[in-house]
């Protein structure tokens, strides 16, 4: 797979899980489309949603319901596309939303592979190709980055970095879509800065290649230790998305 196909297949999903082209999210002007996610759209975005915004670095394709679609166009036609993701300006965008009983609720930036850089790392601690089947006794609170028990049959690879008999590090994967799957990762707290998170994510990232399939990584902005993991282990930033969603989703996740 080429870099090129990376980055295709990352828009065309982008595209199908909200309703654009892929050719949308590579024009020099904003576009705002009707929020139309396809059938084949990332199985983790729970609906309903109001407004996706995603950016690949050229612009914003803003998807949105017809009661926001006239905001959403305002918003990113008043503002540059890169400033439309952080404050000051989302209070402008909060602020025409209430009304309507929405809010800005997700924000985050995504990695893809860069092959010049994506080698397998190496760490202190023996490596191992957990396959599927493999890590059913691994669902517990110290893995729950890398393993998701809500969405079992999703997982579908692991690597773990282990002591002696001990597991200290994993990172797992699960397909979010037919041909994106996710890399999620923890670290046992006394084992960290060791360079585990890094091994266990640059295989697993490989490991996924070889099988046709591309990986992606997803983090906040302030989560600079994931953020400094994904860029050490050949993760490049790719694009990033905020979601509008009701205000009282919103507020039920904050109790």
């Amino acid at each position: 797979m080429t870099q090129e196909e990376i980055i295709r297949i990352a828009m065309e999903q982008s595209a199908a899980d909200i309703g654009c082209r892929a050719e949308d999210l590579m024009s020099d002007k904003s576009i705002t489309v009707p929020y139309a996610p396809a059938a084949n759209a990332k199985n983790y975005y729970e609906q309903p949603i109001g407004c996706n915004f995603i950016s690949y670095g050229n612009n914003v394709v803003a998807a949105a319901t017809d009661e926001l679609a006239d905001i959403a166009s305002e918003y990113i036609s008043k503002f540059d596309f890169y400033h439309c993701f952080e404050t000051p300006n989302m209070h402008w965008l909060n602020e025409k939303l209430v009304p309507f009983g929405q809010t800005v609720c997700f924000m985050a930036e995504y990695y893809l592979p860069d092959l010049e850089r994506l080698k397998c790392l190496s760490c202190p601690y023996e490596l191992r190709l957990l396959e599927k089947g493999q890590f059913e006794d691994l669902y517990q609170p110290s893995w729950s980055n890398a393993l998701c028990s809500d969405r079992k049959h999703l997982d579908m690879l692991a690597v773990g970095a282990y002591d002696g008999s001990k597991l200290v590090g994993l990172a797992g994967c699960s397909a979010d879509a037919e041909l994106m799957w996710q890399i999620g990762v923890d670290v046992l707290p006394g084992y960290r800065r060791q360079g585990i998170a890094s091994a266990v994510t640059s295989k697993l990232a490989l490991e996924i290649l070889e099988r046709g399939k591309v990986p992606f990584y997803c983090t906040a902005w302030s989560n600079i230790r994931s953020v400094r993991n994904a860029i050490k282990s050949g993760l490049i930033p790719a694009w990033a998305e905020m979601t509008v969603k009701s205000a009282d989703v919103v507020k039920s996740m904050n109790f």
